[in-house]
């Protein structure tokens, strides 16, 4: 079973930028179909991000649209979150995980996450 490694959160200002990056331990992410989840607190996790296999295809929740995108390294083995124009919105625990269409799988084992402040 796939264990995810989230990484690349910290503190930034309103308006900067972030990439957080997701690997995974016993397989290779290469094969899957992924996404960026994210929890604030007080609020249930919420999908913002799919990318299939190939990268050929993405889904982008409206609140993150124009402002993340999800590329992906195969070769790496890695998905990336890149998220600029940060706002006060923002803030939460990211999660990545096997998943499509925003929603993750009813089998997907959870990382630790990555946790992303904004502030000024």
């Amino acid at each position: 079973q796939l264990q995810f490694v989230e990484s690349g959160g910290g503190l930034v200002q309103p308006g900067g930028s972030l990439r957080l990056a997701c690997a995974a331990s016993g397989g290779s992410l290469r094969y899957y179909n992924v996404c960026w989840f994210r929890q604030a607190p007080g609020r249930e996790r919420e999908g913002i991000s799919c990318i299939s296999t190939t990268g050929s295809a993405t889904h982008y929740a409206d609140s993150v649209k124009g402002r993340f995108t999800i590329p992906r390294d195969n070769a790496k083995s890695t998905v990336y979150l890149q998220m600029t124009l940060l706002e006060p919105e923002d803030p939460a625990v990211y999660y990545c995980g096997v998943g499509w269409d925003l929603s993750p799988v009813a089998s997907n084992s959870w990382g630790q996450g990555t946790q992303v402040t904004v502030s000024s």
